[in-house]
C-alpha cells in the first residue's frame, strides 16, 4: 500500500493528503437514521475528497446482511447505536482492529475496544413530572424496584434496556438483577410499548410516575415542531441515577472497520475524523448527544440537564452480558 495519509490534529484541524492512485470512496452500513449525519459525511468528503456512500437499516438486520454478503460485501464500516450491537458484530467476526493511535488518545478506554469505538454518548435517565416533583427516595436505578409509584418503559427486548440490564448484572450479579426486574414489572403503569418519546409523554400525561428513556430523545422533543411533543418535554424533569455510587448508565453510538473492507484505509480515516474536535462538536450541536472525547464540552439544549457522573463500566460488557439479560428479563415477566 502506498503512503496514504498525514494527520494533524491541532484543535479542530483535520489535514489529509491522498494520492490520486487510491480509490477515494467509503461505503458505510449504518443504523443511525439522523439527517444530521449527512453533514458529517459531507464534512469528511470536503476535507479528504473521499466520496461517502451510505446504506441505512436496523442494526440487527445490517449484521445479518453483512454475514450473508461475507467476503463479497462492499461495506467498509458498520455504525450502530448501542455497544451491545457492536459487540455482537465483533463476536460474529465481522470487525477488524482499527490500529488507531488517534482513537486510543481521544476515546476513554471503557468506551472502545480493539475492533470498535464509540464516537458519541447518550445517558439513560429517569424522568418525572415537574408538577408532582421528584419521587422521594428515588435516586438510583435500583430504587425503581421498590418505590411507591408507577413506571413507563419500553420492552425488555429493546437494545437500550438490554444494555441497562447488562450493566446491572455487572454491578449486582444475575439473581439480584432478576429480583430488580421483577420489582420493576410489578410497578409498570402499562404493558411496555412505544419508543422513548412515548415513555416521556406518559409521564407528562400523568399515566405513570416516572419513565426510563435516553437524554437525546428529550432534547429532540424540546426542539420539536410538534407542540404536543415540545410541551411534554417541558413538563418533565430528569434524575441522573446513581450519582452517589457507580454513576449513570451511558451507551454509545459507535463503529468499526469491517474485516472485508475494500477501502479499509479510508474507513480508518473516517473513524478518526469522527473523534476529532470538529466532528465531536457536530454530534453535540446537531443531534443532542454527548461528545465521546472528554476534551470536547457538551453544547446546546442538552446542557440544560446539567453535568453528571457516568458509570465507568467497560461497555463491551453490555454485549457479553446480553444473553443473560434476555433470559432474566423473560423470567421476570418484563415483556
Amino acid at each position: 500500500m502506498s503512503k496514504l495519509s498525514l494527520f494533524l490534529f491541532i484543535g479542530v484541524t483535520f489535514a489529509l493528503v491522498f494520492p490520486a492512485a487510491h480509490g477515494n470512496e467509503l461505503n458505510i452500513y449504518t443504523s443511525r437514521h439522523y439527517d444530521t449525519d449527512q453533514k458529517l459525511y459531507d464534512a469528511f468528503t470536503q476535507r479528504t475528497g473521499v466520496k461517502v456512500n451510505v446504506v441505512e437499516g436496523g442494526g440487527g438486520g445490517l449484521i445479518e446482511r453483512l454475514q450473508a454478503e461475507g467476503s463479497r460485501s462492499p461495506a467498509d464500516i458498520f455504525i450502530t447505536a448501542d455497544a451491545g450491537r457492536l459487540w455482537r458484530a465483533d463476536d460474529a467476526g465481522l470487525l477488524a482492529p482499527h490500529n488507531s493511535q488517534v482513537i486510543e488518545d481521544r476515546v476513554p478506554t471503557s468506551l472502545r475496544t480493539e475492533n470498535w469505538s464509540g464516537f458519541s454518548r447518550r445517558a439513560r435517565v429517569i424522568y418525572y413530572n415537574k408538577e408532582m416533583g421528584p419521587p422521594a427516595g428515588l435516586n438510583d436505578y435500583e430504587d425503581l424496584a421498590t418505590f411507591d409509584g408507577t413506571i413507563c418503559v419500553r420492552t425488555s427486548s429493546n437494545i437500550y434496556n438490554l444494555s441497562l440490564t447488562a450493566s446491572m448484572i455487572d454491578a449486582h450479579g444475575v439473581p439480584q438483577t432478576e429480583q430488580w426486574a421483577r420489582g420493576l414489572v410489578q410497578r409498570l403503569a402499562r404493558e411496555p410499548s412505544g419508543n422513548d418519546r412515548a415513555q416521556i409523554k406518559g409521564v407528562a400525561a400523568g399515566l405513570c410516575t416516572v419513565a426510563i428513556a435516553n437524554t437525546y430523545y428529550w432534547a429532540h422533543m424540546m426542539q420539536s415542531a410538534d407542540p404536543d411533543e415540545a410541551s411534554a418535554a417541558q413538563m418533565v424533569g430528569v434524575i441522573f441515577p446513581n450519582q452517589s455510587g457507580r454513576g449513570t448508565h451511558v451507551n454509545i453510538s459507535g463503529g468499526g472497520i469491517l474485516a472485508n473492507a475494500p477501502n479499509a484505509d479510508n474507513a480508518k480515516l473516517f473513524l478518526e475524523f469522527l473523534v476529532s474536535d470538529e466532528a465531536q462538536t457536530m454530534f453535540a450541536q446537531a443531534n443532542n448527544e454527548y461528545p465521546i472525547s472528554p476534551d470536547v464540552p457538551a453544547t446546546g439544549i442538552i446542557t440544560q440537564l446539567g453535568p453528571f457522573k457516568a458509570d465507568p463500566i467497560d461497555i463491551s460488557l453490555y454485549g457479553e452480558n446480553q444473553a443473560e439479560a434476555v433470559r432474566l428479563t423473560d423470567r421476570a415477566g418484563w415483556k
